[in-house]
């Protein structure tokens, strides 16, 4: 169960379901995540700059680069929310999350996410140098601050604990078949 409530669209302030019809209207939908967030259209409106960020990408990034190094960022940070979030995009889209090779663009683009995610501090040169062969500087910040509100969005949903959203269940990763020992007993 969420640390924190979602919203109460009936209760809430005017500026709360202004933010809320304006993000309904923009995307369509409302996860568990963004009715926590309402309760601060600030920080509503700040993490909802990922949308910006990935339509800024988009002209030199599909949208399977895009989603593979975004769940690269979340499985490094162990947020199941955007992990699941992003198994969807890969399995609606016809790809099998466990079964995809990353063309070598996109080996870079997860080795920079899980990089990122895990010790920012700790990039290696070798990815550094390899991005800045590929890209320009312009696409290389909106990377950076893309992968920022990335691992922004797994701290908030890892941190608050965020319930998942009932659309996501059937897109969990599966988990690994304990191995079965002498007697049938799982070790």
């Amino acid at each position: 169960m969420a640390h924190l409530s979602p919203i109460d669209y009936a209760t809430a302030s005017a500026e709360i379901r202004a933010e809320h019809d304006r993000e309904l209207a923009l995307r369509g939908r409302m996860t568990n995540m963004k009715r926590i967030l309402l309760n601060s259209p600030a920080a509503h409106r700040i993490y909802a700059e990922w949308f910006t960020l990935r339509d800024l990408l988009k002209p030199a990034l599909d949208d399977r680069a895009i989603w593979l190094f975004s769940k690269a960022i979340s499985e490094t940070m162990r947020a199941e929310i955007p992990v699941t979030f992003f198994r969807r995009a890969l399995i609606d889209s016809g790809l099998d999350p466990e079964a995809i090779g990353p063309t070598a663009d996109e080996a870079l683009l997860i080795g920079f996410g899980k990089a990122v995610a895990a010790d920012a501090n700790a990039v290696p040169d070798e990815i550094w140098t390899a991005l800045k062969a590929r890209y320009d500087q312009t696409l290389l910040v909106n990377l950076t601050a893309f992968a920022g509100i990335m691992v922004a969005t797994c701290v908030f949903t890892n941190a608050v604990k965020v319930d998942i959203d009932p659309e996501l269940e059937g897109y969990r990763k599966p988990s690994p078949s304990p191995l079965v020992g002498e007697g049938g007993s799982a070790r």
